[in-house]
């Protein structure tokens, strides 16, 4: 007899569910200077983050707001604005982007040190 597999969308291990919610190289960065500046506009972030294009600023922020911890808020008005803002899930994550920035700059110390 032919077993068939049960397909299911729910995480299988937690590191990985966080890791795919926050992973890449700038959406902790985002979700950090949210909590500095508190709401943000595109083109605030943009500036802060010199080193994203349009296009992948627009996809991680959407990834972000997606995955329910960023919330943008559209005010219909010329020009058009949009700001973003933590939500209570992403402001849930600060503590540990913090003290990954913590352990950042300690290995970047013990890195220059070394030189």
């Amino acid at each position: 007899m032919l077993k068939i597999k049960k397909v299911t969308n729910e995480p299988s291990c937690p590191v990985d569910y966080a890791f795919k919610r926050i992973g890449g190289k700038y959406k902790g960065r985002i979700l950090w200077y949210l909590h500095l500046k508190t709401v943000m506009r595109y083109g605030e972030l943009r500036k802060t983050l010199s080193d994203i294009t349009p296009k992948m600023l627009t996809q991680t922020v959407r990834e972000l707001e997606d995955d329910g911890l960023i919330h943008r808020e559209v005010y219909h008005e010329v020009p058009p604005k949009v700001e973003y803002s933590l939500t209570e899930t992403g402001a849930e994550l600060i503590p540990f982007i913090d003290y990954l920035r913590i352990w950042g700059e300690n290995q970047i110390e013990k890195e220059r040190i070394k030189r």
